[in-house]
């Protein structure tokens, strides 16, 4: 493998991305790219992933207006994950309404919401999410 490359092959084509908010360091959400959603990410400045479920490319805020800035990219030791650092021009990138998709927090052995919504997603996707 080439030191240069990201491993695509390992995942079955895809690897995770992590996405923190550059300013904050806070986690925003977890998605993955394939080669092509990793390629028009590094072309466009803009992250763009790879929807398992639609089975297509999509860039975030295409629907939303919530764009992702790439900031900085970093990879693991084995180069099958990233690390994108980003500017969030929204008031949220989780498709719930939130600021980010970790809005839940264990506690007492229940998921508990501890943050409130900073949009609402039935304005923002007309309850296409």
């Amino acid at each position: 493998m080439s030191r240069s490359k990201i491993d695509f092959a390992k995942q079955e084509g895809l690897v995770p991305a992590i996405i923190q908010d550059y300013h904050s360091g806070r986690v925003l959400m977890l998605g993955f790219m394939n080669e092509t959603a990793w390629q028009k990410t590094v072309e466009t400045g803009c992250v763009t992933f790879y929807s398992r479920s639609r089975n297509k490319l999509w860039t975030k805020g295409e629907s939303s207006g919530h764009r992702l800035l790439v900031k900085e990219v970093a990879t693991d030791c084995d180069q099958d994950a990233l690390l994108l650092r980003v500017e969030a021009f929204g008031p949220g990138v989780c498709h719930e309404g939130y600021e980010s998709c970790f809005y839940r927090r264990l506690q007492n052995g229940t998921w508990v919401e501890t943050e409130p919504q900073t949009f609402d997603p039935a304005e923002v996707y007309g309850g296409q999410k």
